[in-house]
């Protein structure tokens, strides 16, 4: 099996980053990835058909021996995005996920929280592995107002004790984002970057940490102190100077007073809510201004929360409506479990774990790029009576889509001729539109 020439023009991109041979090995994981049931290298060899012309150990190799590096690949991933990010200013998310695994001496396992069963009353922790994931945000022509997050740079987080059984240094997951956030930044300099992420990558690990050429917007703490700028020294005065203002009112207190009353574009809905934002600074960044914005729902059982960003001049809606963004990571989350296998790699080795895994959020980018350009044309949604308000393609429709028009060019090589040609390409365009 072969993918579409349109597909296979965009993986060429990614020919920078590695020798030919590796390459050509690549493409043929990426083929079989595509079409096969079960992610693992002898599925994927097998869905690939002919196109896996070489010995099987090749492509394990790939994963545990090939010299080619993740990040270059990840990289050159962000280079293909780069021609659809409108305006000066790149948004990024930036969150991690749990793979849930099973076996004990698979290299960086352990156990972790598990949000998809925990609930506010009771954590549940579950053995797997734990990536930091940065994303891009970018808004694509063929569905307007929609955001997708495309994964470009991956971190395996290992907790202490497996720190210690393989030896490595311990790194909180707040020093591997901005580890990635570093390498981003560092080989994009004159671009200036904009990341949103929830609280636990809010703190001051991140905050006080940042690239010069990157903001941050995070949530915040309801009863977060906060100040206003130091005063000028006076003259003649000793002493250290003082590095923090008067104490500001927090957020919570914020709600206690006058607010406005505005509506919010977010998450797909308008919300009515009460809005009460100010200038200040958190006691861990005293000379970083930043937006403190207070929010509560009118409706819905969203309640009060608290947002800062470190772009100070922005408004209150501007820093709500990037926040709302940041849920665009979770939807790219799940879409790579369900649909790519995120979780089924059963690699053990080191180069293996942190290779394979992250290649499935990479091939979730180029699948939504390759819609983008051309597969949106040929996009065909089935014709369900009892399902009538779907009006846009989900990642499943952009995957379904890449087999159908894959599966099609294959037919068509075979120089059917004679009647019932037609019927047998739209048979077998039928059986995948419904396998998927």
């Amino acid at each position: 099996m072969e993918l579409v020439p349109g597909f296979v023009g965009l993986l060429q991109g990614l020919s920078v980053t590695m020798t030919a041979p590796t390459f050509d090995s690549l493409t043929t994981v990426l083929t079989g990835w595509v079409f096969a049931s079960r992610r693992t290298v002898t599925r994927m060899i097998l869905a690939a058909g002919d196109a896996a012309g070489k010995h099987f150990s090749s492509y394990h190799r790939l994963f545990s021996a090939a010299r080619w590096s993740l990040d270059a690949l990840g990289l050159s991933v962000f280079h293909l995005i780069e021609p659809w990010l409108g305006g000066d200013i790149v948004l990024l998310a930036l969150d991690d996920t749990l793979a849930r695994k099973r076996g004990r001496k698979m290299f960086g396992t352990g156990m972790h929280h598990d949000p998809l069963l925990s609930s506010r009353s009771k954590a549940i922790t579950n053995w797997g592995h734990s990536w930091v994931v940065l994303g891009v945000l970018v808004e694509l022509p063929f569905r307007q107002g929609h955001v997708y997050c495309l994964p470009i740079l991956f971190r395996l987080y290992l907790n202490t004790k497996s720190a210690a059984k393989h030896r490595r240094a311990y790194r909180t997951r707040p020093e591997l984002a901005v580890e990635l956030l570093e390498l981003l930044c560092e080989q994009r300099k004159p671009r200036r970057f904009h990341v949103v992420a929830d609280s636990a990558y809010g703190g001051q690990s991140v905050l006080c940490h940042l690239p010069t050429n990157c903001d941050l917007t995070s949530r915040l703490l309801k009863d977060a102190r906060l100040y206003a700028a130091a005063p000028a020294r006076k003259p003649g005065t000793n002493g250290r100077p003082r590095q923090r203002g008067e104490r500001l009112p927090t957020p919570r207190a914020m709600l206690t007073g006058r607010c406005r009353r505005v509506t919010l574009e977010i998450y797909g809905r308008r919300e009515q809510a009460r809005v009460a934002d100010q200038t200040g600074h958190v006691y861990a960044a005293p000379t970083r201004p930043l937006r403190v914005v207070a929010v509560e729902a009118l409706k819905g059982g969203r309640g009060q929360e608290a947002f800062y960003s470190t772009c100070s001049d922005a408004t209150a809606e501007q820093v709500i409506g990037w926040y709302a963004r940041r849920w665009s990571i979770e939807v790219t989350n799940h879409d790579s479990k369900q649909h790519l296998g995120f979780e089924e790699p059963p690699g053990w080795t080191r180069r293996s774990v942190e290779r394979t895994a992250p290649l499935a959020m990479l091939l979730y980018s180029l699948i939504v790029l390759w819609f983008a350009r051309e597969g949106h044309r040929q996009w065909r949604p089935l014709v369900c009576p009892w399902y009538t308000s779907k009006l846009e393609p989900s990642f499943a429709d952009m995957l379904g889509t890449l087999r159908r028009l894959s599966v099609r060019q294959q037919v068509l090589t075979w120089a059917l001729t004679g009647p019932g040609t037609r019927k047998i390409q739209q048979l077998l365009e039928n059986t995948v539109a419904l396998a998927t």
